[in-house]
């Protein structure tokens, strides 16, 4: 898959798992996130040789992540999403969420699947929605899997 960068300012958005600073992300994602607490950076890794990844850097330093699980025909996870607190409300997140969306091979999806309990505002700008029907919608989840 072609690596995307988009640079503005100091920053650049890039798709390059390479660039990635996977100390950084496993800080915020084990300490701060308030989702993944206590995940193990092993299992960051793995996350993130696994799926499609947008780091966000100002600079040489890694401020914001988001990552996609998907099969780039019908269906696409969105998950991780942060910006570092020190960053927030400069637009950032929406630049992150445009590279996101506009990614060329996640386009035409019949579903995006996303959990938050936070920026349902972020998110409604781009088209997500409650689950219209929660009542088909299951899950088999484990809150203390990183205890």
């Amino acid at each position: 898959m072609k690596i995307i960068e988009i640079t503005f300012d100091d920053y650049t958005i890039t798709t390059d798992k390479n660039k990635m600073d996977t100390v950084a992300i496993h800080d915020f994602l084990s300490n701060h996130s308030g989702w993944s607490d206590n995940i193990p950076i092993e299992k960051v890794q793995t996350s993130i040789e696994n799926s499609l990844n947008f780091g966000l850097f100002h600079k040489e330093n890694q401020i914001g992540f988001a990552r996609v699980i998907s099969d780039y025909a019908t269906i696409a996870y969105l998950g991780d999403i942060y910006v570092l607190d020190k960053y927030r409300g400069q637009g950032l997140s929406k630049k992150l969420m445009n590279a996101v969306m506009n990614h060329p091979n996640l386009q035409g999806l019949r579903r995006w699947i996303l959990l938050t309990s936070t920026a349902d505002w972020l998110y409604e700008k781009y088209g997500f929605t409650k689950l219209p029907k929660p009542e088909i919608y299951m899950e088999l989840y484990n809150p203390d899997v990183y205890k």
